[in-house]
């Protein structure tokens, strides 16, 4: 079973999932051309049988869980960093703490058209990947056991995607991630200071001086960030002030959100010629869902430079790119 480390200096948990290891692409170093040009694929129509039974799916026609007839599926990580099964059996090995490596693990098969990716969808398509996030987080909300859930897209081989067929990720944990914790505390002391959210402290400020304001409309905007750790990192955040993703209702917020996103992905793919790139999106714990001080966001970070010695000594990033330049190329591109 997987397990969880924990780091005695810095706090910060590790997962060991040594059933991570038995992925034919681990470790390799080499492209899979195999997966990547022709060869066989899991996640295509009428592969419904090669991958674990699915968890959900939209099917316009009725049709029967795990088969064809569907257009979009989500199923059970077959090679899954945490396993849903069992407790967290904390123990300690004198100073170290350590505990069982629980979790939920899926993958959402975003259309059965091997050749699309996201920003090919439709705006209708592209909305139904955002219902179908939510979805799976209010269902796994019920189990006590998760606090957090982290959904996150990998787009090409060196973002971390294995398989070449558009699908984004869900990992339910049992504990809140360090780095979001960080940015809550750091929300909490901005809120305890001018009793205001930061964000939408931010968003109204991007709104005045425009000059990184990528696009926006009635629901969302779209940034580049003050101070973005990578060249053309771009952050879409809800106008209205919401913790948590899954909070987002059916008055036409996904449907203003799927536009963003398509706007967004054509602005990259233009200016960078469909650059690898993670997408992620960062909400409340479930202990926090509901507050004044954060509000959920998605971070899109296209894999243009490498994280090299600096980085990983110092915490600092170096990037090549000023925002403002970054957000003035997105914004008056042509699409």
């Amino acid at each position: 079973m997987p397990e969880f480390r924990k780091d005695p200096i810095l706090g910060r948990w590790v997962i060991i999932s040594t059933e991570r290891g038995k992925r034919p692409t681990d470790f390799n170093g080499q492209s899979s051309n195999k997966e990547k040009v022709g060869g066989f694929c899991p996640f295509c129509y009428g592969n419904e049988d090669k991958t674990p039974p699915e968890v959900l799916s939209y099917r316009p026609d009725g049709s029967k869980p795990d088969e064809q007839g569907w257009k979009l599926r989500v199923v059970p990580n077959k090679f899954p960093a945490l396993q849903v099964e069992g407790d967290l059996g904390r123990i300690g090995e004198g100073i170290f703490d350590k505990m069982n490596g629980l979790g939920a693990h899926e993958v959402i098969i975003e259309t059965p058209d091997h050749n699309l990716d996201l920003s090919d969808l439709s705006e209708k398509d592209i909305e139904d990947v955002l219902w179908a996030f939510r979805d799976r987080v209010v269902d796994l909300k019920k189990d006590d056991r998760f606090k957090y859930i982290l959904i996150f897209k990998n787009h090409g081989e060196s973002a971390g995607a294995s398989l070449e067929h558009t699908h984004s990720q869900l990992i339910a944990l049992p504990i809140v991630p360090k780095l979001v914790i960080e940015e809550l505390n750091g929300s909490k002391k901005y809120f305890g200071f001018k009793d205001r959210c930061v964000y939408c402290d931010i968003i109204r400020q991007e709104r005045e001086g425009k000059i990184r304001v990528i696009s926006e409309n009635s629901d969302f905007i779209s940034i580049s960030p003050f101070a973005p750790r990578f060249p053309f990192e771009v952050w879409i955040l809800p106008k209205v002030h919401n913790a948590s993703y899954e909070d987002v209702q059916e008055n036409g917020e996904f449907g203003s959100l799927s536009y963003i996103l398509k706007d967004v992905f054509t602005r990259i793919n233009k200016v960078l010629n469909n650059p690898p790139y993670n997408m992620l999106i960062h909400s409340s714990p479930f202990t926090e869902e509901h507050n004044e001080y954060y509000h959920w966001h998605i971070e899109i970070m296209p894999k243009l430079v490498r994280v090299a010695g600096f980085e990983w000594g110092t915490g600092f990033y170096i990037n090549p790119t000023t925002p403002e330049e970054a957000a003035k190329y997105l914004r008056e591109v042509e699409i």
